[in-house]
């Protein structure tokens, strides 16, 4: 009776093996996918919202499916069975998280080319419009809640500071304005910034260069250059 014993024992933990792995599916997808992104392999479009943010989210509820079975099969021994399952619940449930908080996150209608005057949006240097393929954006630029021109005139300098603050690398800083450029760290998506300087009033605009929908992430970097712009 030894024998089916260890055949059934070593049947589970086959099993374990391959539910362990389905729970990793998702983080592995999102590795190759921004991976594939970094070296033009594909747009980061295709691999934010293709690869990440749908199948993707698909793969982390099946990996957590496959770790809540792997629980099931370790209890008859936890002993020897339960790492596998330990590590499978902690992945997919961290996996599943994030995806909802992401999703939630980039489900908020926002506009990727936002500015604190979208009566007269600043305009961005040569040397970014250069950048950007010679683009100042694809769409208007329009108004975010709550991001208002800064109610004074600031230096050149003060203009690059706050730039540096907000993650912007400056491109250039002269009278009367200042410019910066946010390459982001996953997919690689490239925020421009421009401040306008005039006197009595400051004004911002912060345009994605390609067109991906990330949520208020534009909205977000407009407001962290105004606050370094405040006195």
């Amino acid at each position: 009776m030894a024998e089916p014993s260890r055949a059934q024992a070593r049947t589970a933990e086959i099993r374990l093996r391959w539910l362990t792995l389905a729970a990793f599916a998702a983080p592995l997808l999102v590795l190759a996918a921004v991976f594939g992104t970094r070296l033009g392999l594909w747009s980061a479009e295709f691999g934010l919202e293709v690869l990440t943010l749908k199948i993707g989210r698909i793969l982390a509820f099946v990996g957590l499916a496959a770790a809540l079975v792997a629980v099931i099969v370790a209890m008859k021994d936890m002993r020897r069975r339960g790492l596998y399952a330990a590590v499978s619940l902690v992945v997919a449930g961290a996996a599943v998280a994030l995806f909802m908080v992401q999703g939630q996150r980039f489900s908020v209608p926002a506009a990727n080319d936002v500015t604190t005057d979208a009566g007269e949006p600043p305009a961005f240097s040569r040397a970014v419009l250069a950048m950007r393929g010679g683009q100042g954006g694809a769409t208007p630029s329009v108004a975010c809640p709550d991001l208002v021109s800064v109610p004074r005139q600031v230096a050149p300098e003060t203009a690059a500071a706050a730039l540096e603050a907000a993650g912007f690398t400056p491109r250039g800083a002269a009278a009367f304005r200042a410019d910066g450029s946010k390459e982001g760290f996953w997919f690689g998506l490239t925020h421009d910034a421009a401040i306008r300087i005039r006197p009595g009033r400051t004004d911002v605009r912060v345009a994605q260069r390609e067109g991906v929908a990330v949520g208020d992430e534009a909205c977000r970097l407009a407001r962290a250059i105004t606050d370094g712009l405040q006195p």
